[in-house]
């Protein structure tokens, strides 16, 4: 089954349709093409103009899943490209994903989940966001998390600075702190560890930046890295390659309180339900950008 869509003078054909692509809940390619192409609206603002790593399963999660940052030469000549240095040297033709049809297109190419650039194209030496990938010990509830979020956003208003938070749809949360693009990621990542430094010290037994997991402990290990030249980190409303199909979710602080939610609260099955009742809480994220100098750290 192929399925044709029209934009203008670009033409995608997508095949396979009935693949099944996530066994457990029976999602098919289709539902994944429909998903994408229902939630783009939504998932662009948050994509656009930020270089890309595709995670791919074109077999579905019974299949090879594999990570891909590099456009294929097959990939259409209209889908646009970034060209960035590595840091070992060399180059990579990163996608961009400023628009709907490379959206359907990827989805297409059983490309179900994308990682983002901290930075944009037109700044992409200086991220516009610093992040902090907040990671679950083994074993511990989600309500360990949510409390270590909430240790965090109380950090930050006490310095007047607005976080916004979002369940990763795998394990843990992902809090974000909306920056003006004026500094590199060097500056930014020592800036990332300094603030997670602070909130060990503040808070021992909550949080950890060991990276070795054996002495990590029962802690939430703080993921600073992330903010480093070329890290990326899951875009908003993505899918994620989980049995359930899960979503990643910005959602309301507020919405920490619920017993209930966790990491995969959201999904394919119930993310429409949930936007077509509150906005996207990360809908104008960046009018509240700061400048990293401004945040007292040291």
């Amino acid at each position: 089954m192929e399925k044709t869509f029209k934009f203008g003078k670009k033409i995608i054909n997508i095949s396979n349709l009935e693949k099944i692509l996530y066994p457990d809940k029976g999602y098919r390619k289709k539902n994944i093409v429909n998903y994408y192409q229902k939630i783009a609206p939504t998932i662009l603002p948050h994509i656009k103009k930020r270089p890309l790593n595709m995670h791919r399963a074109p077999d579905g999660l019974n299949g090879e899943t594999f990570y891909q940052q590099e456009a294929p030469d097959y990939f259409p000549e209209w889908i646009e490209r970034i060209n960035i240095a590595k840091k070992e040297g060399g180059s990579i033709n990163h996608v961009l994903c400023n628009n709907r049809e490379t959206l359907l297109y990827l989805a297409g190419q059983a490309a179900l989940t994308l990682h983002i650039w901290l930075s944009r194209e037109d700044c992409i030496q200086k991220p516009d966001k610093l992040l902090f990938d907040l990671d679950p010990p083994p074993g511990k509830s989600f309500h360990m998390v949510k409390k270590g979020a909430v240790y965090i956003n109380e950090y930050f208003k006490s310095l007047a600075v607005k976080t916004f938070v979002m369940t990763t749809g795998s394990k843990g949360l992902h809090i974000v702190v909306p920056l003006k693009p004026e500094y590199g990621f060097g500056v930014v990542r020592d800036a990332a560890k300094k603030i997670s430094k602070r909130l060990v010290n503040q808070f021992p037994e909550i949080f950890t930046i060991e990276k070795s997991k054996e002495k990590r402990g029962n802690r939430i290990f703080l993921d600073y890295l992330r903010n480093s030249y070329g890290q990326t980190s899951i875009c908003p409303y993505c899918l994620r390659i989980l049995p359930i199909a899960p979503v990643a979710t910005p959602i309301h602080w507020e919405e920490l309180k619920k017993p209930s939610l966790n990491a995969q609260s959201y999904h394919l099955g119930n993310i429409f339900n949930r936007l077509g009742q509150k906005k996207d809480p990360w809908q104008h994220i960046h009018r509240h950008s700061v400048d990293l100098a401004k945040i007292p750290i040291d």
